[in-house]
């Protein structure tokens, strides 16, 4: 599954803006980053239509996996679900999300990752 068009974060300046500019949630797998958006970082994307909406970036470790079709699987997983549980009324919301995962030993991820990552969303109140 892939995240709806203008969904995904990209660009080395916009990680830079919310590492500086972030507030943390942090959990026991993971920590969530979430800073009001910037749009001006995007414009050298293409990316006008969907400029000022709701945005999310997960990031996973080496540490969890050194092997990237893993990190990869777990990264599909955790957007698969976000967009299933997501509202389209929220997508007006105005944040920018970046989950990073720490290391550890992922064998039951699914369940033990969802459960943090809904959790930690919703202390953001960002999402209703």
């Amino acid at each position: 599954m892939v995240l709806p068009q203008g969904m995904r974060l990209k660009g080395h300046r916009t990680f830079e803006y919310i590492h500086k500019n972030s507030r943390k949630f942090h959990g026991k797998y993971m920590v969530l980053k979430v800073a009001k958006s910037n749009p001006k970082i995007l414009y050298s994307h293409g990316q006008k239509n969907y400029i000022s909406n709701f945005k999310l970036a997960i990031t996973v470790s080496k540490k969890v996996s050194k092997k990237a079709y893993i990190r990869n699987k777990i990264k599909r997983y955790l957007h698969f679900n976000f967009i299933k549980n997501f509202s389209q009324q929220n997508n007006h919301v105005p944040y920018w999300v970046l989950v990073n995962l720490k290391g550890g030993n992922f064998t039951n991820y699914e369940n033990e990752l969802w459960k943090e990552f809904q959790l930690l969303i919703y202390k953001t109140g960002i999402l209703k």
